[in-house]
């Protein structure tokens, strides 16, 4: 089974707030981090609502000359992975620096620099491109800047598994300190894709809500109402560390990381597989690998990404694993309030479910006024549920390509 793995720290970067606290407040109440965008002209676009971070400032971490030299998606991981030391009490020294790795997921990158590069390039030519394009660009740049950022010199890399990136991000690094390659690692997701082709590609799928008028009602997932998922930016990371190294320094463990699972469908570029085959053996492989009897799983943060394909699916993946105790679970989708992070989405839900369980509430589906009724479970309707008991839970993360992803969570003990 190798080394235990626990999570002692979590940033976050969101509309609904950069302060843990906040975030998980306002998550908590219910509240959405949807409105129209700000950032550019969406008036020729279908959809105009997002979950996106306005005026954005690094503040203290990142000195203003060194953030130009960076895409958004890099500045938000290095402001959360620093928040997620901070909330952690863990600060790389040098004795630890070599047992440090980094994993940070993104699904897209650097978007905004390629659009802003691609225009220089077609309106003033080829020298004026700049030097940093690329360095700025490329997906493992997050992890390479936090590294940086942090002096840690362990395991380094990156996942593109799309929506399931942050996800695969948090269970790899798992897995690093769980093999003995690291005994502590910063992991988790950065996406920052509310740009003009972001969105533009995304609707031009009719993958996107276009309740534009209702942007706080427009995610709405497991309803048969729901029309699309809304596009979110942010990020999401988490302090993985050996138990042992935790207990020796004394840290406030959240919670364990028990189970991960990864599986594709092989069916399709952007469709889930018709039967949930993928999704399903995807949460089977994260119970079976805790170690732990299904029955003991009490919640679900689901993928739910309030689109008419996956909800239902994911609902009958649920059924499939868990049999006749699916009606006994406590399932949510966060991105009701959230919206859809893409890349980032898992290393948010995997910091929300982790403190579902230390906390003993587990957040609501907003907007679920009108159940689908192939979507038949206990999703936490409009309201939190507190003082909850929750020995383990699931976090689901379901990308393009057919990749998924799974998360299984335990209560230290």
């Amino acid at each position: 089974m190798g080394n235990r793995v626990v999570i002692t720290g979590a940033g976050v970067l969101h509309a609904l707030g950069d302060d843990l606290n906040k975030f998980w407040d306002n998550l908590v109440a219910g509240k959405s981090g949807v409105k129209a965008i700000e950032g550019f002209d969406t008036e020729e676009y279908s959809s105009k609502i997002g979950a996106e971070i306005v005026d954005f400032d690094p503040g203290d971490y990142i000195d203003r000359k060194e953030a130009k030299r960076m895409a958004m998606f890099s500045q938000y991981a290095i402001v959360t992975a620093l928040r997620a030391l901070e909330n952690a009490g863990l600060e790389i020294t040098d004795d630890i620096a070599e047992q440090t790795g980094i994993i940070i997921g993104s699904g897209i990158g650097g978007l905004e620099v390629m659009e802003d590069q691609m225009k220089k390039l077609i309106k003033r030519g080829p020298r004026r491109v700049s030097p940093f394009f690329i360095p700025m660009m490329i997906s493992n740049m997050a992890a390479g800047h936090v590294a940086i950022y942090t002096g840690a010199k362990g395991p380094n890399s990156n996942t593109v598994t799309a929506c399931a990136s942050g996800t695969t991000a948090i269970g790899e690094a798992a897995e690093a300190i769980r093999r003995g390659d690291a005994k502590v690692m910063i992991a988790g997701g950065a996406e920052a894709s509310i740009t003009p082709s972001g969105v533009a590609g995304f609707a031009s799928m009719k993958a996107l809500s276009t309740r534009n008028d209702e942007p706080q009602r427009a995610s709405r997932p497991f309803d048969k109402d729901r029309d699309g998922f809304v596009i979110g930016e942010g990020s999401g990371v988490v302090i993985l560390e050996d138990l042992e190294h935790a207990k020796a320094r004394g840290a406030n463990i959240i919670a364990e990381v028990a189970g991960y699972g990864a599986t594709a469908d092989a069916y399709h570029i952007t469709a889930p597989s018709p039967d949930g085959d993928g999704a399903t053996r995807v949460m089977a492989m994260a119970v079976r690998k805790s170690g732990i009897n299904k029955e003991e799983v009490g919640y679900i943060n689901a993928h739910g990404t309030s689109t008419p394909l996956n909800d239902e699916l994911e609902t009958k993946a649920i059924k499939r694993v868990f049999g006749d105790h699916a009606h006994e679970l406590a399932i949510s989708s966060t991105k009701s309030m959230t919206g859809h992070l893409l890349g980032a989405a898992g290393g948010v839900e995997a910091l929300i479910t982790a403190l579902a369980i230390n906390k003993g509430v587990i957040p609501p589906t907003i907007n679920l006024d009108n159940p689908d009724p192939a979507c038949d479970l206990d999703y936490v309707p409009h309201t939190a549920r507190e003082n909850v008991e929750i020995k383990a839970a699931l976090s689901n993360s379901f990308g393009f390509g057919g990749q998924n992803a799974s998360l299984l969570l335990k209560k230290y003990e």
